[in-house]
């Protein structure tokens, strides 16, 4: 044993025997990599294989027993307390435990450090991608990953899974704001950025190593489904998907991660094709690939399967992240069995090595105490600064409203999201999910605003009540913190509560500027005609201020979008390139001056609205001192056709003198889609005159109801919104109108409805013909349900066949698709069965009961076939803490009775329950007594 000690000592004195340098020496890491890997048994290189979450130890000592490669803090997993000193404590500690191992390999600690070093209390939180992407920046972003390296390298933390190239397609998707935009275009510029600022060299103390994610596809998946399956031909996800990690690899990131999704139906993280044949060999990746957060379990339900597909697919590291020693014997046996050869091993551990190398550790393992006096610094917060100011998108703006005055001015300022830290950063900040409130250590948007004045005062009220007279008011609007696929949505309509909250404030007469805090383009028709100024703010971060400084005019709005902004929802997904691309604000739309500047060049339509059947409102980009025009100089269409001789009168707002308000002698339907013209010279703001317009978008908004048909009620088949192959004839069936006919199998048509309450619904469809079969009936492309019908011996010989829908609260695109021939339909009734409070579209019902919990509670699910279903309970920081049931469910309800561990904490927790499509999720509170 003395001898094998001092032959070890012996070589590693020779591995360290000459400075580690990223480029000149890589041949000589080569050697030192292939010196030590021939000292190590096979239990020590499926050691280095394997990462366990910190809080999953089952002691320590399973550090240096297992020679783990690997630990990392899921979303939340902290020290206590919470700051720069305890997580550089915890990583020596359990660095010296590694150390202590046969061979003394050092470990690699992971964290996602996503926005900033976002796991800590104190640390600079930047904005996230989607906001630095807006910044075409690629310089400043590269600083903010520098800023990032060097606080969490303070930490001692050498690894950061970030950053996320992610190229997103539909806004639905709960992690858009993830990815820097909806194109290959800005990953590339910002993949290359991030990845400098993370590595430079390397070896350098304030360096970490990169891990580009999630490779490949993640941003594609159908209808935005967290985890889901992205359908696209391989040079589509080539050309779209995968240039970003072109650009990383090409600037020597050090890891990528693999993705949950899959692509066309096949899981990424079993992917020999694209983890090996293409990332590995013909794209030359010479780092490591990290599985997800357990990603390797979902390939199959068996585990033992699921490991082999994995690691024989390319994965060299999997983040277990609980089971690790189950991982580890489970790979050993595969290695035994020959079903994991030798050779593939070698080349993990090879490549893993190889970055702890890289990463100097072997030569310096410890906390450099000399970085935490930067650790967040005002130096660092002015970096911060910047990025915020140049990452808001200034999308409209009129009456000269902005910049602010910081003397002699009274500012109202309202919404909750004013004033609330955790929620101008979002997801991923402290906790996996992000949390609303003062989290930690920074400037909301009205400390920002407050910090800016000279004279001017500043009030403050949530709900907007105030009674005096102000001269601007700033309305921040927006959504709480969310992360993965707890922000899934079907409807991104801005809340009732928040659009009142701005119409309330206008209708005072007051100049209103609205700032919107969101980690995704919302739909926003039904706010805008109460806004003199709009401000896409994304998830700011900590340093609010950023934003105060271009409101005030200290600096000049400069971001531009990197996403395309949608008209409404039933326009989603929408992305640069489109055929029929005609999205509210365009990919790089952003304006580059202020107001007042826009408006002594040119006088525009700012946005268009009809609230009401009667009444559409033109909103133009100054006050209207003087009209005069024939009513023939404007044309309304609706529905691509044109209504002559609609207009019966012309008005100035009561509230707002840049609004013209048209009187219609016709009656819209919230179904209708509304366009207007305008060809003539008699609209004026002082000298300016109103330019002419063509086929302008009109929001509808009839009856509240974002331009959709209102669910439970009827939705007259005649009114789709699109459709194939079918026409209209009169019908004879009680009510009269029209129905659609002459269809054939595969038409469909299109409808835009509104679901106001969640529950079941029963679809009562009244169809005639001389056919039997069915019709599919699909809500967003998903949660199919056929409405199955027998002949009716007659063209106008009615009935009514029934089916049952679950239909979550929201906006959908109805799809009905016919499967024969030869039948007619007048309409589907949606009546409501039960009123539910909790509904997830996918799976049913949910039910959880009590909650606050002490120790027992139910579960109640409605289901509409058998499925494969788990449920889990996870804490904040995305630890299982138990597993409460695992098995299949039967069609209509079922229950299911949970008694928690007694070791359960009082708290906030997540249910998670998994069903073959998705992830649903709720929260559940204990108490205790």
């Amino acid at each position: 044993m003395r001898y094998l000690v001092l032959l070890l000592s012996f070589l590693l004195l020779n591995l360290y025997s000459g400075n580690i340098i990223f480029a000149q020496n890589r041949s000589d890491i080569d050697q030192k990599v292939d010196s030590v890997l021939n000292l190590m048994t096979l239990d020590e290189k499926i050691g280095q294989m394997t990462q366990a979450e910190r809080g999953a130890l089952e002691n320590i000592s399973d550090i240096s027993y297992y020679s783990l490669g690997s630990l990392l803090s899921g979303g939340g997993s902290s020290p206590s307390p919470n700051n720069q000193q305890t997580w550089a404590d915890m990583y020596d500690e359990y660095q010296s435990h590694a150390l202590q191992s046969r061979l003394g390999i050092p470990l690699i600690y992971g964290v996602d450090a996503v926005h900033g070093h976002n796991n800590v209390y104190g640390a600079v939180i930047f904005p996230h991608n989607i906001g630095l992407g807006c910044t075409w920046n690629p310089a400043l972003v590269k600083s903010v990953n520098e800023i990032t390296a060097l606080e969490v390298a303070a930490t001692g933390i050498d690894w950061t899974f970030s950053p996320c190239i992610a190229v997103p397609q539909n806004e639905r998707w709960g992690r858009t704001y993830e990815g820097f935009g909806e194109t290959a275009e800005i990953q590339e510029i910002m993949a290359a950025a991030s990845v400098q600022g993370l590595q430079a060299n390397l070896s350098e103390p304030q360096t970490i190593l990169a891990c580009a994610k999630h490779y490949v596809g993640d941003g594609g998946t159908q209808n935005g489904i967290d985890q889901g399956n992205t359908v696209v031909f391989e040079q589509v996800l080539r050309d779209l998907h995968m240039p970003g990690y072109i650009d990383a690899i090409e600037n020597n990131v050090g890891s990528i991660m693999a993705s949950y999704n899959s692509w066309n139906g096949v899981k990424l993280h079993g992917h020999e094709y694209l983890l090996t044949d293409v990332l590995k060999n013909e794209l030359g990746f010479e780092g490591f690939v990290i599985s997800d957060w357990a990603g390797v379990d979902q390939i199959t339900e068996d585990y033992r399967e699921a490991v082999k597909r994995a690691i024989n697919a390319g994965i060299d590291m999997v983040m277990v992240p609980d089971r690790y020693i189950y991982f580890i014997s489970i790979l050993k046996s595969l290695v035994i069995d020959g079903e994991v050869s030798e050779e593939r091993i070698d080349d993990a551990v090879r490549r893993i090595l190889k970055q702890k190398f890289l990463l100097n550790l072997f030569e310096k393992p410890y906390t450099d105490s000399s970085l935490a006096s930067s650790f967040g610094s005002a130096e660092h917060r002015n970096v911060a600064r910047q990025a915020v100011r140049e990452s808001v998108v200034l999308l409209n703006a009129k009456n000269d409203v902005m910049p602010l005055d910081k003397d002699n001015q009274k500012i109202l300022v309202a919404g909750s999201l004013a004033n609330d830290l955790g929620g101008q950063c979002g997801g991923w900040t402290i906790s996996w999910q992000g949390s609303n409130g003062n989290i930690t250590q920074g400037t909301t948007i009205l400390q920002g605003i407050q910090n800016f004045v000279q004279s001017s005062e500043v009030i403050y009220s949530e709900n907007g009540s105030y009674d005096d007279d102000v001269d601007v008011a700033i309305v921040v609007i927006g959504e709480n913190p969310y992360a993965e696929g707890a922000g899934d949505r079907n409807s991104l309509l801005v809340e009732d509560e928040q659009v009142n909250l701005v119409k309330s404030i206008k209708e005072k007469g007051i100049p209103v500027i609205t700032l919107l805090v969101s980690g995704r383009p919302m739909i926003i028709g039904e706010v805008l005609p109460y806004t003199d100024a709009f401000m896409a703010c994304w998830l700011p971060g900590t340093e609010g201020d950023g934003i105060a400084e271009v409101l005030f005019g200290d600096y000049n709005p400069s971001a531009k979008l990197t996403h395309s902004w949608p008209r409404e929802m039933n326009q989603i997904p929408i992305n640069y390139g489109d055929y029929n691309y005609y999205p509210l604000f365009a990919y790089k739309y952003g304006l580059q001056e202020f107001p007042s500047a826009l408006a002594s060049q040119n006088l525009e339509l700012y946005c268009a609205i009809a609230e009401s059947p009667n009444t559409i409102t033109l909103t133009l980009s100054d006050k209207i001192t003087a009209y005069n025009i024939d009513y023939s100089d404007i044309e309304l269409k609706v529905n691509n056709q044109v209504v002559a001789n609609d207009l019966v009168d012309l008005s100035i707002s009561d509230i707002d003198e840049s609004s013209l308000i048209l009187e219609l002698n016709s009656s819209l339907n919230n179904t209708d889609k509304i366009s207007i013209s305008y060809y003539g010279d008699g609209i004026f703001s002082n000298s300016l005159q109103l330019n002419t317009f063509n086929d302008y978008y009109v929001y509808n908004s009839v009856s509240g109801s974002g331009g959709s048909i209102l669910l439970p009620g009827k939705v007259e088949a005649e009114n789709y919104v699109d459709m194939q192959g079918i026409q209209t004839e009169p019908c004879t069936d009680i009510g009269g109108g029209l129905n659609v006919g002459f269809i054939e199998p595969g038409d469909w048509m299109k409808y835009n409805v509104n679901v106001n309450q969640r529950g079941l619904y029963a679809v009562k469809t009244r169809i005639s013909g001389y056919n039997s079969g069915s019709l599919l009936i699909q809500f967003n492309n998903e949660n199919d349900t056929y409405v199955n019908y027998q002949s009716t011996n007659g063209w106008q010989s009615w009935q009514t066949f029934s089916t049952e829908v679950m239909l979550e609260e929201g906006s959908y695109e109805m799809k009905v698709t016919a499967q024969a021939n030869a039948f007619n339909i007048n309409y589907f009734d949606f009546e409501l069965i039960n009123n539910i409070n909790d509904v997830d579209a996918s799976l049913g019902e949910i039910v959880l009961k009590p909650n606050p919990v002490k120790s027992q509670f139910i579960i109640e699910l409605n289901t509409y076939h058998t499925d494969n279903i788990s449920i889990k309970l996870y804490n904040l920081n995305g630890i299982l803490i138990q597993t409460l049931y695992e098995g299949q469910t039967s069609p209509g309800i079922n229950n299911y009775n949970f008694i928690l561990d007694n070791k359960i904490n009082t708290g906030t927790y997540i249910i998670e329950i998994k069903d073959s499509k998705k992830r649903h999720f709720k929260k559940l509170i204990t108490t205790k007594g």
